[in-house]
């Protein structure tokens, strides 16, 4: 494998976390194939510039604060980037139970409350659908209309 390749991918990986996928796409833009893209791969996991946990918690992390997305969705995501079940389950827990249905209950009243002039069962129709879409269980979307329910009453 070239210095050159290997200073480009040590960069890519120091730039921001990346998974295996993203990588290995990498790899083969810079014209690597077959063996030297493992070898590539194996090279930055040993130097620890490439982390499919730490990739996992970081994009979990992100996601739920800078975007609110939700678990599934989040799930989602990281299962369509060929991340393990294991990663995948590590990078979830990183989101705390407390802030999670904070931001259900807070995402539910703004969507909630922009519906005005809608009849009661058409906006929590549209709420629900809205949360499903961001990626939220509908247990815990019920929760937070029933509360929102509680607390207009």
């Amino acid at each position: 494998m070239l210095k050159a390749t290997t200073e480009a991918l040590t960069r890519y990986c120091a730039y921001q976390e990346r998974c295996h996928q993203e990588v290995k796409y990498k790899c083969l833009d810079l014209g690597l194939r077959g063996e030297e893209v493992d070898e590539a791969i194996a090279f930055l996991i040993a130097e620890n510039f490439l982390n499919e946990e730490r990739y996992a918690k970081a994009f979990a992390g992100g996601k739920f604060r800078m975007k609110q997305w939700g678990r599934q969705k989040i799930r989602a995501e990281l299962k369509q980037k060929q991340v393990s079940d294991y990663c995948i389950r590590k990078g979830l827990a990183e989101i705390d139970e407390d802030d999670y249905f904070a931001v259900i209950v807070k995402t539910t009243q703004k969507k909630y409350n922009s519906l005005t002039g809608e009849p009661a069962m058409k906006r929590k129709y549209k709420t629900m659908q809205y949360l499903l879409q961001k990626g939220f269980e509908s247990a815990l979307i019920q929760e937070a209309l029933e509360e929102i329910a509680n607390n207009e009453g």
